[in-house]
């Protein structure tokens, strides 16, 4: 028997900010804005859909649109004010979205607004807005990166410094971050871990392969010997 292939009906594609710029006109529509997620159309409680004469225009927060209303005629300069609100609600929520994961540095959040391509004038009123907040603070931000590197994968301070660079830290808040660093402490965190894994080595092996360990881990010459030579002692039961 022939089984008849069920077709499923694919939900509306949502509206966005990508329409075509918009031009002065009249509001012949405000409808609550709906994307797609996981295939369901879900509709976006805090933005709202703008119509000019009979075509999809830009997309606005709720709190904007509560000051529009049908036929009201929008001149090229009102237009302008309102993709621009816009743009920035859409990309500050982004930017929120984006934070929920860990902390970010300043540099990473303009990064990720750049790449979805908003305008540079939307990425900087978007990063005032989440320094004003709090949201965005790279001195913070330098201190959550080394307390979680020292907790979960310690690394020696060099190595540290070259991170932090990468994520657009500033020298003096690297300086800050990194002031109370104990590199002793943080290359017997790291290799501490490894001692049940060597169990057994020659101490020239063992050395080798502890001093090999830190180095890449960037903890300088004289903290790889001290925390090796402790190590070894350690796996011969003659400390701790």
């Amino acid at each position: 028997m022939t089984m008849r292939r069920q077709s499923r009906r694919r939900p509306p594609r949502a509206q966005d900010d990508a329409a075509p710029a918009p031009t002065a006109g009249v509001i012949t529509a405000l409808t609550p804005q709906q994307q797609r997620a996981d295939g369901v159309t879900d509709r976006v409680a805090d933005r709202v859909n703008v119509f000019i004469d009979g075509t999809f225009a830009f997309g606005v927060p709720v709190t904007v649109a509560a000051t529009l209303h049908l036929g009201q005629r929008l001149d090229e300069a009102a237009v302008v004010a309102l993709v621009a609100a816009g743009a920035e609600d859409l990309a500050y929520a982004r930017a929120l979205r984006y934070l929920a994961a860990r902390p970010r540095s300043a540099a990473e959040v303009v990064a990720d607004l750049r790449a979805r391509q908003f305008e540079e004038t939307v990425v900087e009123a978007v990063l005032a807005r989440l320094h004003a907040r709090g949201y965005v603070d790279d001195g913070a931000f330098a201190e959550f990166w080394v307390e979680n590197r020292n907790r979960f994968r310690p690394r020696g301070s060099p190595m540290l410094r070259q991170e932090l660079r990468q994520k657009g830290i500033e020298r003096e808040e690297i300086d800050a971050a990194l002031a109370e660093q104990d590199e002793d402490v943080a290359a017997w965190a790291a290799l501490e871990g490894k001692l049940a894994r060597w169990a057994g080595l020659e101490r020239q092996e063992f050395m080798q392969k502890a001093l090999a360990f830190l180095a890449r881990r960037g903890f300088a010459y004289d903290v790889c010997r001290r925390a090796a030579e402790r190590g070894w002692a350690v796996a011969q039961g003659e400390t701790e």
